[in-house]
């Protein structure tokens, strides 16, 4: 998905100008022609949906460096590059001090403006990453730090953001590597508890015989080695919140002392005399089928209702494509960092690639990859040719031609939720091979004409750069015809186009 660019510019021409360089970029733009009408939208609820401002010193209503402090008052830290046609030092200190990322002289040069968005997009990235990894580690992560743009996954957020409201006990549900600790650690980080602790725990990978112990703590010499006192996960987390990871996994006889922790806010450590009370917000997480655990005896199905009261689905990464462009920055700008490499951008054929593959180990299996292609990049850039692995068992001949217009990204992070999916960057449900379009489902069946039909639609909007004039051409509808298709078939609000035709470069 291209990033979201303001420009702002009085003069019509050189906005103008400057929207279609940037469009030639690869990113998503967006104009406007004063600096109070850029305040207001920058300071307002939409203000997040963009990576950077393009922004004009001089102009009639509120100047540049207006809107610069504006934004400083407001606390909108977007990447600003200023441009002038008047490049005097005292403009660029002023600039700078301003806030300024960069600053360009009117009429910049194509290279000149590329470069200068690609640096101020890499050192957005990095801060913001820098400051999500710290959040983290205090405990004050939010849901504004979960990158994602999928509706199932917005909706998702959403619930999550009312337990976090509540004490109520939350179970997350979903395959392995879907994220589910980041949604526990929202959880936290949005709730009254923030400032306690944040303390996690991986059920599957306690020994049955330690699992006791390292939940509820133990008494000095309750057993052999026991050489000293231990508080258990309970106590350290008290006042806070615990999360239980993988809880299927806990043995039956520690099910039985944390259904009485649970119910009765105290545990018992073992050796001691007497129970100790905690007051833990309690957070669990599963891969298994709970149900069916408690319908075979594995799992105790009082426990299960104690826990089941507010379940939250987290989707798999293949359930929610149009979120790989976005981790893929994501990943690539906080590896690049660790690794001390200048990486500055992903080709949209290795885009192409990641967005078609299923990625049955999910985000972490991302994770990884990026990984694995930061350390084997030996250029600026991460091609196609940096995931071997993914080529081999997808097939790059038949991803790439689907996504070969996907516009190459440099390794920024995604804004924050609510904003409206680009179409371009959006993976079909069913990847195309080539021109070629799938006619069958899994099971052999035909599929839906509906679902052809947008999927062809998807195709020609993406292979024809957004310029709806000439998809309909080639779809030998007319464009009011087209639009109506977009919208019957529920790709208006992913395209904007049923609004307004793209600017495009022609």
């Amino acid at each position: 998905m291209a990033e979201r660019i303001l420009i702002v510019d009085d003069d019509p021409v050189a906005r103008r100008l400057v929207e279609h360089m940037v469009g030639r970029f690869g990113y998503e733009t967006v104009t406007l022609d004063g600096g109070d009408a850029a305040v207001a939208l920058l300071t307002g609820p939409e203000g997040a949906q963009f990576d950077a401002v393009i922004l004009d010193l001089m102009m009639p209503d509120l100047d540049g460096l207006g809107v610069l402090a504006r934004m400083r008052e407001a606390r909108v830290n977007i990447p600003v590059i200023v441009q002038t046609a008047h490049g005097g030092i005292d403009n660029v200190v002023s600039a700078m001090r301003a806030g300024a990322a960069d600053f360009v002289v009117k009429p910049a040069g194509p290279e000149r403006l590329q470069v200068s968005l690609r640096n101020a997009l890499s050192t957005s990235a990095l801060e913001g990453e820098l400051a999500r990894i710290k959040r983290s580690r205090s405990g004050t992560l939010t849901f504004k730090d979960i990158i994602t743009r999928s509706p199932r996954m917005t909706a998702v957020l959403r619930s999550a953001e009312k337990a976090a409201r509540s004490l109520i006990p939350v179970l997350i549900e979903g395959e392995s590597g879907v994220g589910k600790e980041m949604v526990a650690r929202a959880i936290h980080g949005s709730g009254d508890r923030r400032t306690k602790p944040f303390v996690a725990l991986n059920c599957g990978a306690i020994p049955d015989n330690l699992v006791e112990s390292i939940l509820f703590g133990h008494e000095k010499g309750a057993f052999t080695g026991a050489t000293e006192r231990h508080t258990g996960k309970f106590l350290e987390a008290s006042g806070g919140t615990l999360f239980l990871d993988e809880i299927g996994e806990l043995p039956l006889s520690a099910q039985v002392k944390l259904l009485r922790a649970v119910q009765e806010g105290e545990v018992e450590p073992v050796g001691a005399r007497k129970s100790v009370k905690v007051d833990v917000r309690l957070v669990s997480a599963t891969n298994r089928d709970l149900i069916a655990d408690v319908k075979s005896g594995r799992f105790r199905e009082d426990l299960f209702y104690r826990l089941h009261v507010f379940p939250i689905a987290v989707p798999p990464l293949v359930g929610r494509r149009e979120d790989i462009p976005d981790l893929v920055r994501h990943f690539v700008a906080r590896f690049a960092a660790e690794e001390g490499k200048r990486i500055t951008r992903v080709t949209g054929e290795a885009l192409a690639l990641l967005a078609a593959y299923r990625w049955p180990g999910n985000v972490r299996q991302l994770e990884n990859a990026v990984f694995r292609a930061v350390v084997l990049a030996e250029g600026d850039e991460i091609t196609a040719a940096e995931f071997p692995q993914i080529s081999v068992q997808h097939g790059t001949a038949d991803a790439a031609p689907a996504y070969e217009h996907s516009p190459d990204i440099a390794p920024t992070i995604a804004p924050p939720l609510h904003e409206p999916m680009s179409i371009d960057a959006l993976a079909p449900d069913t990847v195309m091979s080539g021109a070629t379009l799938a006619l069958l489902d899994a099971d052999g069946n035909v599929r839906p004409l509906e679902q052809i039909e947008s999927e062809a639609i998807r195709f020609a909007i993406a292979h024809y750069d957004g310029q709806m004039s000439e998809v309909a051409r080639r779809l030998s509808i007319g464009r009011s015809t087209l639009y109506r298709k977009l919208e019957s078939l529920g790709l208006a609000s992913e395209n904007g186009a049923a609004e307004s035709e793209p600017v495009v470069a022609e």
